[in-house]
């Protein structure tokens, strides 16, 4: 079995990858959110506290959210 590899034992590349991975999921979860805060029952597509939880999934739950989770105004639907 092989061990785990430290940050540390990370070539220079790797760690940038690594750090910028991270700084684009945290910024996804974070506008995510944001935009659920700030949108109303009736603007999400099921419940909220369920998209809150799955916000939090990796890249998956953001996406999810601004894919399926918000709802399409009345006004703004396709005829």
């Amino acid at each position: 079995m092989r061990a785990h590899r430290k940050f540390s034992d990370l070539s220079p590349a790797q760690r940038r990858t690594v750090l910028a991975a991270a700084a684009v999921q945290v910024l996804l979860a974070a506008a995510a959110w944001w935009d659920l805060a700030k949108r109303p029952e009736d603007g999400v597509n099921g419940p909220k506290s369920a998209w809150a939880v799955a916000i939090a999934v990796n890249f998956a739950g953001p996406l999810a959210y601004f894919r399926w989770g918000r709802a399409v105004p009345r006004r703004n639907r396709r005829r």
